[in-house]
């Protein structure tokens, strides 16, 4: 599988930069994990290519750029966008974002060719097919119901937690796959605001350091994830401080095999 981190932020040349604002990975061009700068940063390819865009959670860094995805494309579409989330995921959509008052409600809307957007309600450790992909999400611990997913595909898996804080059931589950490919795992604030990573159910690196002792997939590598921007250097500092030596920060933009 390959999987790319979309860029979300730029620098003072106007290039993309490795400072993640919004949450968007495509896997193999064609499905979409969030979709925070999907409406931005896809290539003409992912834009032909994504109809099926898999949610964690409804924050806005995470769903920002869906509604301008579906509107860019709302006239060529000869296949619904379909969205794959829980069924809490889907309420918060329809009630605050596809409402009328903020955005069109694309579920109640058609173009020529027939519907444009979809939902595809997704269970927690019940295995979905995504396109060529096998999906299970696994529930994390964030500050408002949020899942993880299970990507499987030829032989090749990958976990993501999205975002999360402390965590059991999950490393139970994940210690229980066989030859695990890939980890993505979030850390977003650095150490001194702890604080506020407890009240926003987030990361950080002396956190996610004891999470790691629970992980037992002693060869598996593992890509930090969902650093804050303000505090990218010095959260990514701490990391390379806690001694985990399989740990990577996953770039942004870079298109990775797993």
């Amino acid at each position: 599988m390959k999987f790319q981190l979309l860029p979300s932020t730029f620098d003072d040349t106007g290039c993309s930069s490795q400072r993640q604002h919004l949450t968007s990975f495509v896997i193999d061009d064609s499905v979409a994990i969030d979709a925070g700068s999907l409406a931005f940063a896809a290539s003409d390819l992912q834009r032909r290519q994504v109809r099926d865009i898999i949610l964690t959670h409804a924050h806005l860094d995470h769903v920002a750029g869906l509604p301008l995805f579906v509107d860019d494309l709302f006239s060529e579409l000869r296949e619904p966008i379909c969205i794959h989330a829980s069924e809490h995921v889907i309420e918060v959509l329809e009630r605050d974002i596809f409402n009328w008052s903020v955005y069109p409600r694309f579920s109640e809307l058609s173009n020529s060719f027939g519907r444009v957007l979809e939902y595809r309600p997704l269970v927690a450790n019940v295995e979905s097919r995504i396109r060529h992909l096998t999906v299970r999400p696994i529930e994390v611990n964030h500050k408002v119901p949020s899942t993880g997913f299970v990507i499987s595909h030829e032989g090749s898996t990958v976990v993501l937690t999205g975002d999360t804080a402390e965590m059991d059931t999950f490393w139970n589950e994940v210690n229980s796959i066989d030859n695990l490919s890939t980890l993505l795992v979030e850390c977003a604030f650095p150490d001194e605001l702890e604080e506020l990573a407890l009240s926003s159910f987030h990361m950080t690196p002396r956190r996610l350091s004891r999470e790691l002792e629970k992980f037992r997939a002693s060869e598996c590598p593992v890509y930090a994830i969902n650093i804050k921007p303000r505090f990218r250097e010095r959260t990514i500092e701490q990391l390379s401080e806690i001694g985990y030596e399989r740990l990577e920060i996953l770039k942004v933009g870079r298109v990775y095999d797993f």
